[in-house]
């Protein structure tokens, strides 16, 4: 088993990469690593996760990403000092524009991502996990999107909000602002799995591990589909995944997982 450790980005006063990367077993983890402020997502934060992100699109050696947070939360939203620092309509406008590109590019990303929280995850961090596909939450876990209490709604994290739960819940968040526990995120839909705080790191590795082991290739259709379909009206959402079938049925590794599930043997993945 090859493991790999990168530390990417703009450093910190102090010295320390803003973003940490370990590969493992065709997992990439990226951890946001400014513990003291709490993960806040600073313009050098966010083009170290950009940069990351790209480079793995395109990595055939990497199957699934894993975004945590480092220290005691996963992410507290936007660095509001350092846009309070540039108080600029073009620097406000860079900064949700570099943010909201940031969020489609995991989207956009042919290869399944999961946000692993520990702690707060709130405004732009819950943004963040909101755009993963998949989330896991150690119980401690809490989400918010507090803008409305500081004179500044949460108009962007509510995007990913309002499409993972209910117009109603999401709605509540955004007007009230309050924290929900990791039990109501799993109960509203915007966690998948709640866990103990001491679990978290293998119950993460374990998803991530049975997800690495499926077909690259079928799990790129797959994220894809899934999201463009969920933005088209139903008949032609089948139109469009029946389409999606007839292709990835032609692909070499459908003919071989059927193959090997009539021959009662494993796959062998060629992700073509």
């Amino acid at each position: 088993m090859s493991v790999t450790e990168t530390a990417r980005g703009t450093t910190e006063r102090a010295g320390a990469p803003v973003l940490l990367r370990r590969d493992e077993a065709g997992i990439a983890w990226l951890t946001l690593n400014r513990p003291a402020q709490r993960n806040a997502l600073s313009a050098a934060l966010m083009t170290a996760l950009q940069s990351e992100i790209d480079a793995i699109a395109g990595d055939r050696t990497i199957k699934v990403v894993v975004i945590g947070g480092a220290g005691s939360a996963f992410s507290a939203g936007h660095d509001l000092r350092e846009m309070r620092a540039n108080p600029t309509r073009d620097y406000y406008a860079e900064r949700f524009q570099q943010s909201s590109k940031l969020m489609l590019s995991l989207v956009r990303l042919p290869k399944p991502v999961i946000a692993s929280v520990r702690g707060i995850a709130t405004a732009a961090g819950c943004q963040l996990a909101a755009s993963c596909d998949l989330v896991v939450a150690s119980e401690e876990a809490r989400f918010a999107t507090p803008g409305v209490n500081i004179g500044l709604f949460c108009s962007t994290p509510m995007v990913p909000l309002s499409r993972a739960v209910g117009r109603k819940v999401a709605m509540e968040m955004l007007l009230t602002g309050d924290f929900i526990s990791a039990a109501r995120a799993g109960e509203i839909g915007l966690v998948n799995r709640v866990v103990s705080a001491q679990t978290l790191d293998q119950e993460v590795a374990a998803l991530a591990q049975k997800i690495a082991g499926k077909s690259a290739l079928t799990l790129a259709i797959g994220k894809e589909a899934f999201y463009r379909q969920a933005e088209l009206p139903l008949a032609d959402a089948y139109a469009y995944a029946s389409e999606v079938m007839t292709r990835n049925m032609l692909a070499r590794d459908a003919e071989e997982g059927i193959d090997a599930f009539l021959e009662k043997r494993p796959p062998n993945w060629e992700d073509r």
